[in-house]
């Protein structure tokens, strides 16, 4: 039997150094900048919306579109404190105030209109462009996210990847309020969460291996 002095000096023996994670505020930071960044691109490439300074003047419009902010940013903030081990679950109701008020914004314009029909027959309506710039936005910023909160794959995954997909939700939310003129909050949470769930499930159904898997890709070489 070894004992265990003996075991202590083979795991010192065979470990191998850990880069430590950057402090959660620091790394909540950088992926809300990646998230600029990436809005600020689509943005450019896409043109805002014609109606836009008309929209600004209406207090829903202006409350909507600070609430997903305020609740993208401390969504964020909250997956990368909560996926700390030994930190408090309670930083995950951290975001709830503001998403209770970006609720209460919610319409269901983006729901329709997905084909239209003018004199040159029929075409993608407005629902249809919506939906391709939102898979636009928020797909990089799920695998960004997904990467920087690889590490909590053995620990509770499933509040924190929620927490993580109300700050994509959110700031998509944002993106597409500037763009088109339709209100996709609706499109953009069923679209993000059923993505998750379906994330969730199949980290359920292979263990552990799924966010494992991510944790190794995502090591420096």
């Amino acid at each position: 039997m070894t004992r265990t002095s003996d075991l202590i000096d083979v795991l010192v023996a065979d470990a191998t150094p850990v880069r430590r994670l950057r402090h959660p505020a620091a790394r909540a930071a950088c992926w809300l900048l990646f998230a600029g960044l990436v809005m600020l691109v689509v943005g450019i490439a896409h043109g805002v919306r014609a109606d836009l300074a008309l929209k600004l003047q209406e207090s829903l419009f202006v409350t909507g579109v600070a609430a997903a902010m305020t609740t993208g940013a401390l969504a964020a903030v909250a997956a990368f404190i909560a996926s700390v081990p030994g930190m408090s679950r309670r930083w995950l109701l951290l975001p709830i105030p503001a998403s209770l008020i970006w609720m209460a914004t919610i319409g269901y314009g983006c729901l329709t209109n997905w084909v239209s029909i003018g004199p040159d027959g029929m075409s993608l309506g407005e629902t249809a462009r919506c939906f391709a710039t939102l898979v636009l936005v928020s797909v990089p910023l799920c695998l960004a996210m997904l990467v920087m909160l690889r590490y909590i794959g053995r620990l509770s995954p499933t509040p924190v990847t929620m927490t993580g997909t109300l700050a994509v939700a959110a700031l998509t939310s944002i993106a597409l309020s500037i763009l088109h003129p339709l209100d996709a909050t609706m499109m953009i949470l069923v679209w993000n969460f059923g993505v998750t769930a379906l994330f969730l499930w199949l980290n359920g159904r292979y263990g552990q291996r799924l966010l494992a898997w991510v944790a190794t890709a995502g090591k420096p070489a």
